[in-house]
């Protein structure tokens, strides 16, 4: 045990009476038991549901980008809003995992596991959206710079949306590392209980062959922190490339400087409320409340508050600079466009400004912050505003340019064009039931990690002990020498 030193005041991130067995028995018992009715039924919507994505995809890539509502005008649509808001709900795994690793945060073990799946699966769907955008999608490959025989052609280095390829690869590669370094030792729990000889023999494959020796937690606990590292500056980079993809260009609405922090402050507060929504129905199916607290559920609310107030002061600033920079483009967009309530596309504005900065305001009372329904709800409404946002700002930069000929009347998408969103959610819910079923959905690990200096029964031996006078703990312990 490391010797560590926690305050009474500070509350247990593990509750009830828990011994080293009783987490593992805990955490294990859903991949050992068969999958509930339940399970069942929300897997098969979720295939459903996929199943229906694959086919509106297989008639965008079949008859054309003209099954989609795109235009001459508005060129991105739903398919850009929801690439930059997959991309978004991504991003507090790596926030989780590597950022509150460095800074020792120990809350962040009852929820890690869960959110760095989620970010690997978030960027999954992500990546389909610029993909099936190319309408050729055969000639996806001449994304990648390498030497060939077509010229040679190259990529344009000077694109946003290369450095975007490589920000979303690198972004997902090092968060694959980084969540199935992690899951090794609990691979390992799970194939030591196995009591099927395929079961200990899957498992087996899966843990590269760990035995808990102290070298391998040692280079465990190294290559945790190396990624962990490295995962760092990825959180920042990955959404500032994405606003690139706005920012550089010469769009009115679009051509804001402030628009990296403000994308990175918006990607983790959309990811955390998607933690919070998965987490809450997660404790409650699987019975992991001693594991996931209210006080975890309160610490990511604090984090909803402070990104979505950022959010908010970055809408702020948008505004006041369209109408102190007097360039009457910018003005238009930012005073007509977005913000006059009964222009075409008002209403999305005014939507995502309730949803962004003014409801999640309520969690400045405690009380709120520790409800379990008004977070749960919460955490729906910021990814509703935070989808709202993309398509404000994609839509109402785009339908309306400098030749008023052009202008697009109404921007709406067509069903192939809900279909392969909802596909991307069938997608992304496959995944998370496969993942909840099969592998442990907290870090066993981690959490025997924190047991002894965080866990409620043992934080109550210390108290017990801290409230003797000197004389009565010397008395008791004098017997030992």
């Amino acid at each position: 045990m490391h010797l560590k030193y926690e305050s009474q005041l500070r509350e247990p991130l593990v509750d009830g009476d828990k011994d080293y067995h009783q987490v593992t028995e805990d955490i294990v018992r859903p991949i050992e038991a068969k999958p509930t009715r339940l399970w069942y039924i929300g897997f098969y919507i979720a295939a459903a549901l996929l199943l229906f994505g694959v086919y509106s995809v297989y008639r965008e890539v079949t008859y054309g980008i003209g099954q989609w509502n795109l235009n001459k005008t508005v060129g991105w649509g739903w398919d850009i809003t929801n690439f930059v808001w997959w991309v978004g709900i991504g991003h507090a795994g790596t926030l989780i995992s590597a950022i509150l690793l460095l800074f020792r945060q120990g809350w962040r073990t009852g929820v890690n596991r869960a959110a760095e799946a989620m970010t690997i699966f978030a960027v999954m769907c992500a990546g389909q959206f610029p993909i099936f955008h190319m309408g050729r999608v055969w000639m996806a490959f001449f994304v990648l710079p390498y030497p060939n025989t077509r010229g040679p052609l190259w990529v344009n280095f000077n694109s946003p949306l290369l450095w975007d390829v490589f920000a979303i690869s690198t972004y997902f590669t090092v968060s694959l590392l980084f969540w199935y370094s992690g899951l090794l030792p609990d691979f390992a729990t799970v194939r030591d209980r196995a009591f099927t000889k395929l079961r200990k023999r899957l498992y087996g494959i899966a843990s590269f062959g760990w035995t808990g020796s102290t070298k391998h937690w040692q280079r465990h606990e190294s290559l945790s922190l190396v990624l962990a590292g490295l995962s760092t500056p990825l959180v920042l980079s990955v959404h500032t490339i994405v606003s690139f993809d706005f920012a550089t260009s010469v769009i009115p609405g679009w051509h804001t400087t402030i628009f990296p922090p403000y994308f990175v402050a918006g990607a983790v507060f959309s990811g955390f409320a998607m933690v919070q929504t998965l987490m809450i129905i997660v404790r409650k199916v699987f019975q992991m409340d001693d594991y996931i607290t209210l006080g975890h559920i309160e610490a990511m609310n604090k984090v909803i508050v402070l990104t979505g107030s950022i959010v908010g002061v970055a809408y702020l600033t948008e505004l006041f600079m369209g109408w102190y920079s007097q360039n009457k483009y910018e003005g238009y967009t930012f005073w007509y466009s977005r913000a006059y309530l009964f222009s075409p596309y008002g209403w999305s504005y005014w939507g995502m400004m309730a949803c962004n900065v003014i409801s999640p305001q309520i969690f400045w009372f405690r009380k709120m912050r520790r409800n379990l329904f008004v977070t749960f709800f919460m955490s729906i409404i910021v990814n509703i505003g935070m989808w709202f946002e993309r398509f404000v700002i994609i839509v109402t930069s785009l339908y309306r340019d400098y030749l008023p000929s052009s202008w697009s009347v109404y921007y709406s998408p067509t069903i192939w064009e809900i279909g392969f969103y909802a596909g991307t959610f069938g997608l992304f819910f496959v995944c998370f039931f496969l993942f909840a079923k099969y592998f442990p959905v907290i870090a066993i690990a981690e959490i025997k990690y924190v047991l002894k200096t965080s866990g409620e029964n043992y934080k109550s031996k210390v108290g017990h002990i801290e409230e003797q006078p000197l004389e009565a703990f010397v008395h008791e312990h004098a017997h030992h020498h």
